[in-house]
């Protein structure tokens, strides 16, 4: 295979992720080409571009002849970083640019995209000779312009090629580039997706903490900020991106005025329901597809939209005289308080493991199902830097883990978790009971803690449903003295009530 080094890149896609992806190409030395289906963003972006370091390596364009034809002659190999909206945008600029397109280029697609729309692209493009990764960048725009987490997927042939470029701008962690081939088809926008589900429960265990601490205890913000930064510094939540960040949130003060900024913000999340953003809902619908129980990412997601309606939240909070307020308490002793608040750290910390778990298992059923061959590992270790999900304890907890059994189904079997999980879940336990007294919101703590519960239930009651959809469902069960039993259809059938 002849070797292919690119030292230009073609950008489309102008707003925050990828104008800062502009500047980190520039940054390392690739003239780069900027493009905007929208003129107007062109124009507004260029001038903001033209004042940053190393801006003499950016051009920006505004119809696709130009833009392609900056890239180098037509039989120079051409690569390309989509950074645009899932779905039809990005179908309508493929569209748009594929009679410019010739054998031996190559497309990054850096959207949060649907798998399967990634796999579709790759064939279409396979049949012009174009290269197309769906590849997955995390940490948010910032990131975006200091080097990201990476995660490729695609042919191998062309995964080669592109390599060498996403070292260079990927995070870096001890020494290493935060990027892997992570493996064939979509995988890579797969791997995104369940990074983004993960983060999705994360966010919201931190949010039910964040409300325990403010509402229920009346700690103040500047307060709240002191004890997220103690969380990060040390212990199980040492060094994790969202503690760190909350801390930050909680200590900034409006640019005029006086107070908190936090205090104007409306409560609510948009970004699902409106549907900008739909690594969440696939999320979910992966996990019901694929047999995965994910309940904190599951609950995380339903609560989010949930709060998008405000209105309605408004309405029926009303009409049920306010009983899903939370409510102020007063501990009495000092030492009462501090341990809550230990104890709430160590829910965070459980909680958020389980979200970690749940992504983890789907990621390990989907490569299975797909043969796609994702090495756990490499996802753990790429997610160390430049990314929304890093927890350092957590990740030397799954790093080893997966090093002993690469092939591990269900990581809650691994004994370093299982230990974990059994020391910590009281603490999560004792949190969500008090949080239930408080009327405190707690979809996602209260979701982990139940995952816990029925995933290690050695006598469920399903047992009772086993017998009611066989009595209406002819569906059939297994019996106890039967061992363990299969997933699958049981061999007994009782005629509960003749048709």
């Amino acid at each position: 295979m002849s070797k292919t080094t690119f030292s230009k890149i073609g950008i489309v896609g102008a707003g925050s992720m990828g104008s800062n992806m502009a500047l980190l190409f520039a940054d390392h030395d690739f003239q780069v080409s900027i493009f905007d289906v929208n003129s107007s963003n062109i124009d507004e972006t260029l001038p903001h571009l033209k004042k940053q370091k190393n801006s003499q390596n950016i051009s920006g364009y505004k119809d696709y002849d130009k833009f392609v034809s900056s890239l180098g002659s037509n039989n120079e190999p051409k690569l390309f970083l989509f950074s645009i909206t899932h779905g039809s945008p990005a179908d309508e600029v493929l569209k748009s640019l594929s009679p410019y397109l010739k054998k031996g280029d190559i497309i990054l697609d850096g959207g949060n995209e649907w798998y399967l729309n990634s796999e579709r692209r790759q064939r279409e493009m396979k049949e012009k000779g174009v290269g197309y990764i769906g590849m997955g960048v995390s940490g948010g725009y910032q990131s975006a312009r200091r080097g990201p987490s990476i995660s490729p997927g695609g042919e191998e042939d062309v995964l080669e090629k592109v390599m060498p470029v996403l070292e260079k701008v990927a995070a870096q962690w001890k020494g290493k580039p935060c990027v892997t081939r992570i493996g064939p088809g979509g995988s890579g926008h797969y791997v995104k997706m369940v990074h983004n589900g993960i983060e999705q429960g994360m966010l919201g265990v931190l949010n039910e903490a964040w409300e325990l601490l403010f509402k229920c205890l009346s700690t103040n913000l500047d307060e709240l900020a002191k004890i997220f930064e103690g969380w990060n510094e040390a212990g199980e939540l040492k060094n994790t991106f969202l503690v760190r960040i909350g801390a930050e949130i909680c200590a900034r003060k409006k640019p005029t005025g006086t107070g908190h900024l936090l205090n104007d913000i409306q409560d609510k999340v948009v970004q699902d329901a409106d549907n900008s953003e739909g690594t969440g809902v696939w999320s979910v619908q992966e996990a019901a597809l694929r047999h995965v129980s994910a309940p904190t990412i599951t609950s995380a997601h339903f609560y989010r939209i949930a709060s998008a309606a405000r209105g309605e939240r408004l309405q029926f909070f009303d009409m049920i005289g306010g009983a899903a307020a939370a409510k102020k308490q007063h501990l009495e002793k000092n030492e009462e308080r501090a341990e809550f608040i230990e104890d709430l750290r160590e829910a965070v910390y459980c909680a958020f493991l389980a979200s970690y778990c749940q992504g983890m298992n789907l990621i390990a059923r989907t490569s299975k199902d797909e043969g796609w061959g994702v090495k756990l590992k490499e996802c753990i270790r790429i997610w160390r830097a430049g990314c929304i999900i890093e927890s350092e304890y957590i990740a030397d907890l799954l790093e080893d883990v997966f090093e002993k059994d690469k092939g591990i189904m269900n990581v809650l079997l691994a004994e370093k978790i299982a230990s974990e999980i059994q020391r910590t879940m009281p603490a999560l336990k004792k949190v969500v009971l008090r949080a239930t007294e408080w009327d405190a919101h707690i979809p996602c703590m209260s979701a982990s803690l139940e995952y816990f519960k029925y995933c290690a239930g050695k006598h469920l009651p399903a047992m009772f449903m086993e017998a009611q959809l066989d009595y209406f469902g002819a569906h059939s069960y297994d019996l106890k003295s039967e061992g363990a039993g299969e997933v699958k259809k049981g061999s007994h059938h009782t005629e509960w009530q003749p048709a």
